[in-house]
């Protein structure tokens, strides 16, 4: 086994950064003049992985989104980790819109992730470990070569490539 060489991919977030981009967003949207006197809120639960908006409208709602995104960018926060739900109708007339962040390869995307890696008949082999993939081969060049193409794809996720052995 020793003469293997092998990587994890993954798609983590670092969850006290998206807490930055959130304290930074709230303290934008208390200065800003365009949202004095309403109700826009932003929650974070961090043991659900969840963020709450809620808003006066929509139009007011996509604003507060468009803060949050430039502060995730800021801080290097993968917009592709945040799972959108649909605006909603919340108490008081105002809208609501649950965002999830999506920690770890989903069974789906990891399927699929392994299967494109078969496809592209690369001489090395991906196994789905939870949520996380691990590819084996005994060329670290053939390895580098995978990592290059799975950056060239595009599943929806923002994948890192750990422990390089």
């Amino acid at each position: 086994m020793a003469d293997t060489s092998s990587f994890d991919v993954v798609s983590t977030v670092d969850m006290q950064e998206v807490k930055n981009a959130v304290d930074q967003t709230l303290k934008e949207l208390g200065q800003r003049f365009d949202f004095k006197g309403t109700k826009s809120e932003l929650t974070l639960k961090e043991k659900e992985k969840v963020l709450d908006v809620v808003s006066d409208d929509d139009y007011k709602l996509k604003a507060v989104l468009e803060i949050l995104k430039a502060k995730c960018v800021k801080r290097n926060v993968s917009l592709k980790a945040l799972d959108y739900g649909k605006i909603e109708q919340a108490l008081g007339g105002t809208v609501r819109q649950h965002i999830t962040i999506q920690s770890g390869i989903p069974d789906d995307k990891a399927k699929a992730i392994a299967k494109s890696i078969k496809e592209k008949k690369f001489k090395a082999q991906a196994q789905i470990q939870g949520d996380q993939v691990r590819v084996q081969s005994k060329s670290k060049d053939e390895l580098q070569a995978v990592i290059a193409f799975l950056k060239q794809q595009d599943f929806g996720l923002d994948l890192q490539f750990e422990n390089f052995r």
